[in-house]
């Protein structure tokens, strides 16, 4: 093999190791949930609903174990005072009514009950979500989650 072949393999694998370093760094940096385990009551249409507070406003969210980040409705990103400008929709989703656009955005605090994060990735979804989503971007990053028959258990 050419130097000049294996020069650029060594610079990619360096570029690549220093990439997915910077991503594990990047979530050691990620401060831990705070506060005492809270619940998330299961609702009559057998979905778990949360009561939370995202950056100081109140908020209703369903929970979405299958939804990689929390997923805001335009609506309600509004109403927290988050506006995301037309260049910022620049991922595509797919929901229930089918695929749309979507802004990725940083909530400062996201807290349910008692169970507060700070720094969550978030998205603005432009169009076709009925409802915004607590999803994986803040479940994740809890000890635990325990669904339960009547309520889903959240674990700081």
């Amino acid at each position: 093999m050419p130097v000049r072949r294996q020069s650029l393999i060594v610079v990619g694998v360096a570029t690549a190791a220093a990439v997915l370093t910077a991503g594990w760094m990047r979530e050691l940096d990620t401060p831990a949930a705070s506060g005492a385990v809270a619940e998330a009551p299961k609702a009559a249409d057998g979905h778990f609903w949360a009561d939370g507070v995202i950056d100081g406003h109140p908020i209703r969210l369903m929970v979405d174990t299958g939804a990689s980040l929390v997923a805001l409705t335009a609506a309600d990103a509004a109403r927290l005072g988050v506006a995301p400008t037309p260049e910022a929709y620049v991922q595509r989703v797919r929901t229930a009514s089918g695929e749309t656009r979507a802004a990725p955005v940083r909530l400062a605090k996201v807290a349910i009950g008692a169970v507060m994060l700070e720094d969550v990735e978030a998205l603005v979804v432009a169009d076709g979500l009925p409802h915004s989503l607590l999803g994986m971007s803040y479940l994740g990053r809890l000890t635990a989650f325990e669904a339960r028959q009547d309520a889903l258990i959240l674990r700081p």
